[in-house]
Parts: C-alpha cells; structure tokens; sequence
C-alpha cells in the first residue's frame, strides 16, 4: 500500500492546502485527493513540483507498506 505524507511535510513546512495548490498549480480540490491518498495517478512533472516546492524528496511525501 502506498501512503501519502503530505500532510506531515506541510506541517514541517508550516503552509497550507491551499498555498501548496496555488504554488504548484493545481486545484485545491485536486491537491486535497492527493492529500487524503484518494488519488490514482500523478502526473511525475506535479510531484517534481510538490518536492521542489516542499524542499523534499518523493519519499518524504509518498511512503510503501506492505499489507
């Protein structure tokens, strides 16, 4: 299963859904699915964009554990 952290980085980054979706440039709609790991695909060049945004790695944001 593959968890999404997003909301642990935006704490540690102190910024909002919202702030995060305007600066990557998306939807906040679209930003909250990933957020809540509702999502079934993302695009490499939107979590390029999360990760230089967040100053982060993709594992800081995207995590696996086996069921």
């Amino acid at each position: 299963m593959i968890v999404v952290n997003l909301d642990v980085m935006l704490a540690k980054r102190k910024m909002t859904l919202s702030e995060l979706a305007e600066e990557v440039g998306i939807t906040l709609s679209n930003m909250s699915i990933l957020k809540t790991g509702k999502v079934r695909a993302i695009r490499i060049s939107t979590l390029d964009t999360v990760c230089r945004v967040l100053e982060c790695s993709v594992g800081d944001i995207l995590e696996y554990r086996p069921d």
